[in-house]
């Protein structure tokens, strides 16, 4: 591993870095994945462990009580009970090799990071972004964008609000929080997720404030004011598979300098659509597809707009969408959303029984073309396929 991060930082050849490096992020990322698999199943292991070694005691307790018993049967259940106590011993070792593993290769996952900022986010700008990307926790490469947006915009603060972050293993903001330090506020509907992260050694080894709530538009400025986030932050990123049009729409006690929106490509790069306001609004609800979500990227545009903000490019999966304030001193020039528009190839929509179908494109419009969805030009509800003209 040490070898390949030397060849790394000895190449001056950036599209052969970013190559090198993409492929080695994506090795490390697959190893943690399944190392984290292997520990999951270690622990469930040493639970089942556990309960059957108190089981036995409580067996051999009652058994050496019992008047009748013999030596030799006495002597045979204590060496059962040495048994399960030394596999229980080792299945613990096990675990702890592992979270050192998953430790180490964590390590190593930041730093061929911090090699790919070095070799990729200083390209000037008007680089497009599929040349900066490079992906260290986030989805797709949004960690690379991320970078290279940071180190034309040095000026900004230090704080970041992200939210529909689930267990924030996978997020656009953890590289961010390791690599650079920044303070940070995550917020997701699932408690448990945020109470699993608030027991992991990335909080205490950093200033990051996890807080369950499930957000929509009238709570979102508490849920913010109330954490300690108001006034400037560096980065919002917005990823609730929702509402999250009506969301960015009613924040207004932070003010960011980027903003990260998802959009939904299967709304296409024209329509400046949203689905209808409802603050319950689950997607595997909505619709049994699972693809019918969130905004358009021209609706995303049109809203970036009104408050204060230019859309500066996409990545290149197809899926979220960066902003960029206006009157910040900004090298990045505004872009239209017909013109930078990526659709998705990520087939991810679902038959009624929950399979996966893998819809086109064309097809995945089809699919939900009833769905009544929010125009925000005409400001009425209608017919997705009506809108996109898929309907006579």
């Amino acid at each position: 591993m040490s070898n390949i991060v030397s060849r790394l930082l000895k190449s001056n050849k950036h599209s052969s870095d970013q190559k090198r490096t993409s492929d080695k992020l994506a090795e490390l990322k697959s190893k943690l994945a399944n190392l984290k698999e292997g520990e999951k199943a270690i622990k469930q292991r040493i639970k089942n462990l556990e309960g059957l070694s108190t089981k036995i005691s409580q067996q051999i307790s009652e058994k050496l009580g019992h008047p009748g018993i013999d030596e030799s049967l006495s002597q045979s259940l204590r060496q059962i009970e040495e048994k399960a106590d030394r596999a229980l011993s080792t299945a613990s070792s096990i675990e702890t090799n592992a979270s050192r593993a998953i430790a180490s290769v964590d390590s190593l996952k930041v730093l061929c990071g911090r090699v790919a900022t070095n070799a990729l986010a200083t390209l000037p700008v008007g680089t497009p972004f599929s040349k900066v990307e490079f992906q260290v926790y986030s989805q797709w490469g949004e960690d690379g964008i991320i970078q290279h947006l940071l180190h034309h915009l040095p000026q900004i603060k230090r704080e970041f609000v992200e939210f529909g972050v689930e267990t924030y293993a996978e997020s656009n903001t953890r590289f961010l929080l390791i690599k650079d330090n920044w303070r940070g506020l995550v917020l997701d509907g699932s408690d448990d997720y945020m109470s699993e992260l608030r027991a992991s050694d990335i909080y205490w080894r950093h200033d990051l404030t996890a807080k369950g709530a499930f957000v929509t538009p009238d709570n979102i400025n508490a849920l913010l004011s109330d954490n300690g986030f108001k006034g400037s932050i560096g980065i919002l990123s917005v990823d609730v598979d929702g509402i999250d049009y009506w969301i960015w729409k009613a924040i207004e006690v932070v003010d960011p300098a980027i903003v990260i929106a998802e959009y939904n490509s299967v709304f296409g790069p024209n329509a400046v659509v949203t689905v209808p306001r409802d603050d319950s609004f689950q997607r595997s609800v909505a619709h049994h597809s699972n693809i019918f979500y969130g905004a358009s990227l021209s609706a995303l545009e049109h809203l970036a707009d009104e408050k204060g903000f230019d859309l500066v490019g996409v990545n290149s999966a197809g899926n979220n969408a960066f902003f960029v304030k206006r009157g910040i001193d900004s090298p990045f020039a505004a872009r239209r959303a017909c013109d930078v528009f990526v659709e998705a190839n990520f087939r991810e929509a679902r038959e009624k029984d929950g399979s996966l179908n893998f819809a086109s494109a064309v097809d995945r419009r089809k699919i939900i073309q009833d769905c009544e969805v929010f125009d925000i030009t005409s400001n009425k509800l209608r017919k997705l396929g009506e809108v996109l003209g898929l309907l006579s």
